[in-house]
């Protein structure tokens, strides 16, 4: 019984030993609620370090946005950082401009960094936002944009209503 004991408590031991460093987890999203060519498009990548040690030489790099179909407004889709805290995070955010419209699937970047000093790179990937449509900027307004011309019709019983006499106040000058 006692060998027993012994032997889960060595296994538990080990088991600790192999989660000691670093250890991260990250996240990649879009901010925009639409995609649109010719318009701005947000990405958030999100690093967290749940480990008990420092992540080392954390590299971000995402090479899923073709400079054909995507221009970089601000910020860089590669970035490192020299250490991530224990219990912490970063988060790195890029502005790119759809030069096209139709369907994109949005996938993972990679994420490389140190657990231990010395140690081996570890290679992880970020979520994926998945497939999503960048509507042509035409489409966009035809569906978005104010239509002006239906409020502001002779026949619409919005073009009389500020001009009836309930919105007439008197003027007082004493």
């Amino acid at each position: 019984m006692r060998l027993l004991l012994i032997g889960v408590c060595a296994v538990l031991l080990a088991a600790a030993g192999a989660e000691e460093g670093a250890r991260i987890l990250s996240s990649k999203s879009l901010l925009n609620k639409y995609a649109v060519e010719g318009r701005d498009l947000t990405l958030q990548y999100n690093v967290y370090n749940v480990g008990s040690s420092a992540a080392l030489e954390v590299e971000l790099s995402d090479d899923s946005f073709p400079p054909e179909d995507f221009g970089i407004v601000s910020g860089m889709l590669t970035v490192k950082w020299d250490r991530i805290a224990p219990a912490s995070n970063v988060t790195h955010t890029v502005v790119l401009r759809p030069l096209k419209a139709g369907y994109f699937n949005f996938t993972s970047a990679t994420v490389s960094y140190l657990a231990q000093e010395g140690g081996p790179v570890v290679v992880g990937y970020t979520s994926a936002p998945g497939q999503g449509g960048i509507l042509a900027q035409r489409e966009f307004d035809r569906r978005f944009s104010p239509h002006y011309v239906s409020v502001c019709s002779p026949r619409s019983p919005l073009h009389l209503a500020p001009f009836g006499p309930s919105s007439t106040l008197p003027y007082n000058h004493g």
